[in-house]
């Protein structure tokens, strides 16, 4: 009788061991995938504009394969990369055309977007073109709407990225500076360079707050950039170019490689 009920309770404990064991084995099977795609959107500085090298099916979007993104997927071979960062891009281009690729499998978004919405270009020509009191004050406007509309559409995109991609980990990159000061420098004055250097802060100051509050990760680019300013004799930036006007102001391979890349690897 003893014998039967140590063999009933041998077999009691083995049945439950072996049901806890498949029982695990089925719940770690129904697990996802690690989240370890990668996604770069955003506008011209993610896409490489000015750096060459250009990808041919990416057309006017100028995706270069010495942007930053292709370089960090090139190095860390995430299970995916997807590249749909476009030159000229706005949040509504963002929201619009470039977050098709996000999912629940994205580990890693990065993306930089703000300045064309700020009318980044027409500044920079204003400023290049016309008087120092015409730049100030089409730098005004510009800070005016950083202040009064920008948060919204840069709440807009960020909302969508965490709904479409709920498991990863997002950069929010900035821009550089884009004049070295107290130097001669043939072309604009102090006084342009200047301000167009405190409106690069102030939209950098704008993206960052906005991407703290969605728990993103800014990436802020001018400490890597200093040094490799407009003016400085090791520019990382191109001045304006009248024969190829759209790599005007944009980094150059070397600024992808060495000012924009290293701040996506301390931030991913």
């Amino acid at each position: 009788m003893r014998r039967s009920r140590l063999v009933g309770l041998l077999s009691s404990l083995l049945l439950a061991a072996g049901t806890a064991l498949t029982g695990a084995a089925t719940a770690q099977a129904a697990q996802p995938a690690v989240a370890d795609g990668y996604v770069a959107l955003g506008d011209s500085y993610s896409s490489g504009v000015g750096a060459g090298s250009y990808i041919g099916s990416s057309g006017d979007c100028k995706r270069s394969t010495k942007a930053h993104p292709y370089l960090w997927a090139a190095a860390n071979s995430p299970s995916s990369f997807d590249f749909t960062a476009c030159s000229g891009a706005r949040t509504g281009d963002v929201l619009a055309g470039q977050l098709g690729p996000l999912s629940s499998a994205t580990g890693l978004v990065s993306v930089s977007v703000g300045g064309n919405d700020a009318g980044f270009a027409d500044v920079m020509m204003t400023c290049v073109l016309q008087s120092d009191s015409s730049c100030l004050s089409r730098i005004a406007t510009a800070k005016a709407y950083v202040d009064s509309t920008l948060p919204g559409n840069l709440d807009d995109v960020y909302s969508a990225i965490r709904d479409k991609a709920p498991n990863a980990h997002v950069v929010v990159l900035g821009y550089p500076r884009f004049y070295k000061l107290g130097t001669s420098c043939v072309g604009l004055s102090e006084t342009k360079r200047k301000a167009i250097n405190d409106a690069a802060d102030h939209l950098n100051t704008a993206i960052a707050k906005r991407a703290a509050g969605h728990g993103f990760t800014f990436g802020d680019v001018r400490p890597t950039f200093t040094g490799h300013e407009i003016c400085s004799g090791s520019s990382w930036l191109h001045s304006v170019n009248w024969l190829n006007i759209g790599d005007s102001y944009h980094p150059t391979a070397a600024g992808q490689s060495g000012g924009y890349l290293p701040v996506l690897n301390g931030a991913a």
